[in-house]
């Protein structure tokens, strides 16, 4: 072996095992800080309350993937683009069609954006510009592509986006058919802070998940169809269904805290608390408990809000717990009739805006993403041939 190779070279020394690579820093990025003692949340240096209170939806996704917030014609523009690409291309209409019915709403997505990938008009083209025309797409085609098959597997009639309604007016219809009146308004308000509070958040499992696939310089679609078989898990984009189930499950506020405590002592774990990076509590959580106390009220309905408090208030008391963006969200969404296997899907309508943002920073400033690993196995061996083995 030539003495000078790079097989024959000491490699860097390796940094202490951290499981669950918990507080390593493991790349850069200038669309997200994450700061519990300082900043706070912010998307490329905006706070998220601000975002929240002042922006919508579809200013936050442009400043996202375009790198600030647009001007009233850019935002314009921006909206033409995306009620232009609506529509789905014919072999993924073709695969709604024929999928089981009984398919969870994830895997249908899943693959459907795979799909999406192989007739996406740009999908040979893998250059900044092509990659930020495949994810304004994405924007579009997720929420029909989510309410088309929902609809399908369950008798109900087709409807389409209109170009008069908002990113998230029109998700609130095409899941719901709410439209239009005060309370409907009311709904589309809330889902749109939802959305803008999902949008985005730094190493998360499914954006890493996206950035380990676009490190190897594969297709944007390639990455996000990654990122949703992450975000899939209970632990990660699934709480949301999970804590809606535990609200349906306690049903009255006189069951609440009885429910929580036998669920403590049985040494359950209760879903929409604690974080691996917010140990003092979600920022977005305080936001969108607002909004869901005041959906409550327009509704006329406080009984999942009211439940909400006592399940937080014991967590708080008994676990040192506080909820994350989760938790609340669930509330906001079952006062809006989002069906529950739904709520995750929702969350890609909004997310996919911070993976493309996270792949296209990637690929422009790549380098492979190839951790080491710390070996726990057993010491050398020799190895005896398979007649001598006992």
């Amino acid at each position: 072996m030539n003495p000078k190779s790079n097989d024959s070279q000491p490699g860097p020394p390796l940094t202490p095992y951290s499981p669950g690579l918990e507080g390593v820093l493991a790349g850069e990025t200038a669309l997200c800080q994450v700061d519990e003692d300082g900043s706070g949340l912010r998307y490329r240096g905006y706070a998220i309350g601000n975002l929240a209170e002042r922006a919508t939806f579809e200013e936050v996704a442009y400043l996202l993937l375009f790198g600030k917030l647009p001007t009233r014609k850019e935002l314009d523009d921006f909206a033409g683009r995306l009620h232009s690409q609506w529509a789905l291309p014919g072999p993924v209409e073709a695969f709604i069609g024929v999928a089981p019915r009984e398919a969870h709403p994830m895997d249908l997505l899943r693959t459907g954006v795979s799909l999406l990938g192989m007739t996406d008009p740009d999908a040979a083209d893998c250059s900044h510009e092509a990659n930020v025309r495949k994810s304004v797409r994405l924007l579009a085609q997720i929420p029909v592509l989510i309410a088309t098959a929902y609809r399908l597997a369950h008798g109900k009639r087709q409807v389409r986006p209109r170009a008069d309604l908002r990113f998230a007016e029109n998700l609130l219809y095409l899941l719901t058919d709410h439209q239009g009146d005060s309370l409907a308004q009311a709904m589309a308000r809330v889902l749109d802070v939802s959305l803008i509070l999902y949008a985005e958040h730094e190493f998360n499992a499914s954006t890493f998940a996206a950035r380990v696939t676009a490190s190897t310089m594969t297709d944007l679609h390639a990455a996000i169809t990654s990122a949703i078989g992450t975000l899939k898990g209970p632990l990660h984009g699934g709480a949301n269904e999970a804590v809606a189930a535990m609200l349906l499950d306690i049903k009255t506020r006189d069951r609440a805290e009885r429910w929580v405590r036998d669920a403590l002592a049985a040494k359950q774990r209760v879903m929409g608390f604690g974080h691996r990076v917010l140990k003092k509590g979600d920022p977005r959580s305080a936001i969108i408990q607002r909004h869901a106390e005041a959906l409550s009220h327009a509704c006329g309905d406080l009984r999942w809000y009211e439940i909400a408090t006592i399940v937080d208030r014991i967590m708080q008391q008994e676990k040192g717990l506080y909820p994350n963006l989760d938790f609340y969200t669930a509330v906001a969404y079952l006062l809006m009739e989002i069906p529950r296997d739904l709520y995750t899907p929702v969350f890609v309508c909004s997310r996919i805006t911070g993976w493309c943002a996270h792949v296209i920073e990637q690929q422009d400033h790549n380098r492979l993403i190839r951790p080491r690993a710390l070996y726990t196995g057993p010491p050398p061996r020799a190895y005896v041939p398979i007649d001598e083995r006992t």
